[in-house]
């Protein structure tokens, strides 16, 4: 017999069963941050080749809009404001990594005309480039990512990616 709500420690015990053997998603979380001349801020990681948007993967619980308040803070010492959503994209598995979920938040425009430096040892450089040199800058699946950013930006609702690529 299934245990039922009237029966809270049962029910919790059932209900813990079920989420230890569901699936878990990775959750990276990035931002679009632009200057005021319209350029994006692109960081260059430590860790892995190339340039990416900052941000970063989720811990544990933690929402993706905290995850990139909490990344900005702690890389590059930056306060800054979620202010939408504009991209998911489901990421299919591939080499040694299972899927997971990626995000691109809006951070609207960064007023500072002081450079800015990295705050920790996972990222080597900080700055902004034009949209064409971001594209040339970024590998395929985050440049494919910066494309539905800025098309979500244009029409002015988030646009969800399977592997990159337009789900509809």
């Amino acid at each position: 017999m299934r245990p039922t709500p009237a029966d809270p420690d049962a029910w919790n015990a059932y209900l813990a069963e079920g989420n230890a053997t569901q699936a878990r998603k990775r959750v990276a979380a990035d931002v679009l941050l632009r200057d005021a001349v319209g350029r994006v801020l692109l960081v260059k990681p430590t860790y892995k080749p190339g340039w990416d948007l900052p941000g970063g993967m989720a811990e544990a619980n933690e929402p993706p809009e905290q995850t990139v308040v909490r990344e900005l803070r702690e890389e590059l010492g930056l306060e800054i404001t979620v202010r939408g959503l504009l991209v998911v994209d489901w990421v299919a598995p591939h080499g040694p990594w299972d899927d997971q979920i990626a995000f691109i938040f809006e951070g609207g425009h960064l007023d500072t005309a002081e450079e800015l430096r990295p705050h920790d040892e996972e990222l080597s450089e900080a700055r902004f480039v034009a949209w064409d040199r971001a594209r040339q800058l970024l590998r395929k699946r985050m440049r494919d990512r910066l494309d539905a950013a800025l098309r979500a930006v244009d029409e002015g609702r988030p646009v969800y990616l399977r592997d990159g690529r337009a789900a509809w």
